[in-house]
């Protein structure tokens, strides 16, 4: 996963950026509210874990801040110091998915954060298979069909196709998508994201006459919505 890590305490930091890479994930370090509220304006996270004590925003008022202000939805681990269970419901009330108190330690926190992966992927059967509406996906062949009829992709295509319809309606930037399907590569460019698109678009017909709608979001990135409304 993607992750947005909000704490201002530099080896809290550092330390919990380890445990997240070693877990197979990417991580972005932010040390305060405004310098994580302006990048998010024009990037994605899977996952944000945000820390209530910053210098010079709130982590509360961060998190009511997105939910109000941001197209999209991104789960956020609340961390927090504080222990009260009215401090608790607080920040479940401003729209935390879940919460750890500090001291953080390793274990709860990679099993948190696998929680809420599982909540994000529950719609993935044992059989490795994932269904939206008329397109079919089997994650061991990696073989995607529509109404039945196998698409001829490239691995690359059918990962970001998996990526873009595991992710209906939100806003992926560019960066989150290189990330995710192609790993950290300095040598890619964001047009890399542009041209596999623009053969997804082609080959699973994602058009408004088909009831599909992959949109380009100027200086952002893309988003795939279905469009129920012209599907007979």
């Amino acid at each position: 996963m993607r992750i947005a890590l909000v704490e201002d305490d530099h080896s809290q930091n550092e330390l919990v950026k380890i445990w997240l890479e070693k877990a197979g994930h990417h991580c972005k370090c932010f040390f305060d509210g405004k310098s994580f509220m302006r990048d998010i304006i024009h990037e994605t996270y899977d996952l944000v874990i945000l820390d209530w004590q910053l210098p010079d925003v709130g982590g509360d008022e961060i998190l009511k801040w997105m939910r109000a202000e941001l197209d999209s939805y991104t789960p956020v681990l609340f961390v927090t110091g504080r222990q009260s269970e009215e401090d608790i419901v607080h920040g479940l009330n401003c729209g935390a998915d879940d919460y750890m108190t500090k001291p953080v330690r390793k274990g709860e926190m990679l099993a948190r954060i696998n929680a809420l992966v599982r909540r994000n992927t529950s719609n993935i059967d044992k059989d490795n298979k994932f269904e939206v509406a008329e397109f079919d996906f089997d994650l061991m062949k990696k073989v995607l069909k529509k109404n039945g009829e196998e698409i001829e992709l490239t691995h690359k295509e059918f990962d970001l196709s998996l990526f873009l319809f595991r992710n209906i309606g939100r806003i992926l930037s560019r960066g989150h998508i290189l990330e995710s399907i192609w790993g950290k590569s300095s040598e890619l460019k964001t047009r890399t994201v542009d041209t596999h698109v623009s053969r997804i678009r082609s080959k699973l017909d994602l058009s408004k006459e088909s009831g599909w709608n992959l949109s380009s979001i100027y200086q952002h990135g893309y988003r795939l919505e279905r469009n129920d409304n012209n599907v007979e």
